[in-house]
Parts: C-alpha cells; structure tokens; sequence
C-alpha cells in the first residue's frame, strides 16, 4: 500500500476518535483545523456549510456533531492537506506509534485542552526571547528533552519522534547554554513546533538560534532558575 495512503487512513481515524471520544468534541476540532492551518472559511466550503457553523461547533453553541458529520470533517481536512502537499500526512507518518527513545525524553505529554503560550511560559518563569506574531497563540502538549543526550544520541532526522502526536506542542530543551543545535535540528526536521524552551544556564542565546527561530515562525523562550524537578512539577497541572 501506499505509505501515505496508509499514514493518511490511520490519521484519519485517530482524528476522528479523538473527536468522538472527547469531552469537548468542538475544541478538539478546533485543535486538528489549526494543526492542519486551514481557516473556518475554507473547512466551511468544503463542507458546502457556512462559516458560522464551524464557529459554533468549535465554540459548543452547536450541539456535538454525530460521527457522519465529524467524519465528513475529518476528511475534508485530510483532503485539503493532501491537495497542499500533504505535509501534515507526511509529518505524522513519521511518528512512532509508542514513543520510545531512551533517555532521550525526560517528560512527554498531551493536553486535554489548549493552553496558550503566553500561560505556559509563566507557569515554567520562561520569558519569550523571539515572540512572533502568532497564527495559533495555543499549544497542545509539551516534550522534555535532555540536550545533550539528544545531540550525542538521536540523528536530527530522528527528531520528529519527540513530536508526539502534534507538532503544535513545546519542546523544552534542557541543559542549553547557547541553544544553537536545537534549533538547527528543528529546521532539518521541517517541522515547526509550536514553542521551542531553553532550560539552563543561558548567558545568552546564540544569534543563528534567533535567526532560524524568526525565519520559521518559531517562538522561543528561555526559563531561568528552575530545577528539572520542579519544572516536571508545574507543567503536571495542566494534564
């Protein structure tokens, strides 16, 4: 079979049981529109539906959709990836269905719910040092990564495996002190997270992290004095 034929089916389905299985069926649709970064306008039209019953879905002023109607969802915004490249198809085709990678990644989840950037950097004492003008001001999960192992052990194509199940999360790199391999591996990956954190002592953020992180559209972030432990600690309240 094709493996994105496949890759596309087996998205299509986790999607779709996403959806029926959450508490909020119209925030997790919200989720999946900005993941694949179609407006409500262009969902709308390939449904032949106006613009405000997406709104009102996604806003829970609608009742939940059945599955007919999430699954008509689902594959409109599978078909408008594909008819785009099929980037987001191809991006998840990578990911591994059990994320296994050593010690690698110290903490990896996702969120019931968004949390914005702004929320996440407080709760952590980050402060943004390349704050872009957001298109999706929300992540939806956050990976942990200990740098330095990440750099000696893991290959920057192996990447997208601390991704998890979106890339609108944020990768928290620990141990960094300049931060320019983080980002020049981000950028191999071609795929863009939602927010890249520095954790360490960070005198001062390297000039080429700025630089990738402002050509991509990436926001960044440092976070100062704050152990590991307790980092891990802050961010278990948003589960």
């Amino acid at each position: 079979m094709d493996p994105v034929k496949l890759s596309k089916d087996i998205l299509a389905k986790k999607i779709a049981g996403e959806i029926v299985l959450s508490e909020s069926p119209g925030k997790t649709i919200q989720k999946w529109r900005n993941i694949f970064k179609i407006s409500q306008k262009d969902l709308a039209e390939r449904l032949g539906v106006m613009p405000s019953v997406i709104s009102d879905y996604e806003g829970g002023r609608r009742k939940s959709p059945g599955i007919k109607v999430i699954k008509k969802i689902v594959d409109a915004m599978i078909s408008i990836d594909e008819e785009r490249g099929a980037h987001v198809i191809k991006s998840f085709s990578s990911f591994p269905t059990e994320v296994v990678l050593s010690d690698v990644v110290i903490d990896l989840k996702e969120f019931e719910k968004p949390v914005s950037i702004e929320k996440f950097c407080s709760l952590i004492n980050a402060e943004l040092v390349v704050k872009m003008e957001y298109k999706v001001n929300e992540i939806y999960g956050y990976t942990i990564i200990d740098s330095l192992k990440a750099i000696v052990e893991l290959p920057p194509l192996e990447m997208v495996k601390l991704y998890g199940l979106t890339t609108q999360r944020a990768l928290i790199f620990t141990g960094v002190k300049r931060g320019r391999s983080p980002m020049v591996a981000i950028k191999v990956t071609n795929l863009k997270p939602g927010l890249v954190v520095y954790h360490g002592e960070v005198e001062k953020v390297d000039e080429l992290a700025i630089r990738i992180a402002e050509t991509e559209g990436i926001p960044l972030a440092v976070a100062k004095n704050i152990s590991i432990d307790e980092l891990v600690k802050r961010l278990d309240r948003l589960r």
